[in-house]
């Protein structure tokens, strides 16, 4: 089973993670399918980079995200939208 999970990257004391498909049993930072963007919680606000495309393609294809997974998604398209409607006004 797949799943869209986080992948720890930075220094210590300052994570950064990719957002990453992998075998659900796989370890955290072992080898992935695809890189599907990034997040930073250090900066304020958080920076989440993500492409929402291919999130949509895994998802359809039954990969599973985790819940921290679930609302960077649902912060991102949240976002998007917002950035969208506003390059129309």
């Amino acid at each position: 089973m797949l799943a869209i999970k986080l992948m720890r990257t930075g220094a210590k004391k300052s994570p950064s993670y990719r957002v990453v498909v992998k075998e659900k049993q796989s370890k955290r930072d072992g080898a992935y399918l695809e890189n599907l963007g990034t997040y930073n919680p250090t900066r304020n606000p958080a920076e989440i980079k993500l492409n929402l495309t291919r999130v949509n393609y895994w998802l359809e294809k039954g990969a599973q995200p985790t819940d921290t997974v679930s609302r960077l998604i649902k912060a991102s398209a949240k976002s998007e939208t917002a950035a969208a409607a506003e390059a129309q006004a």
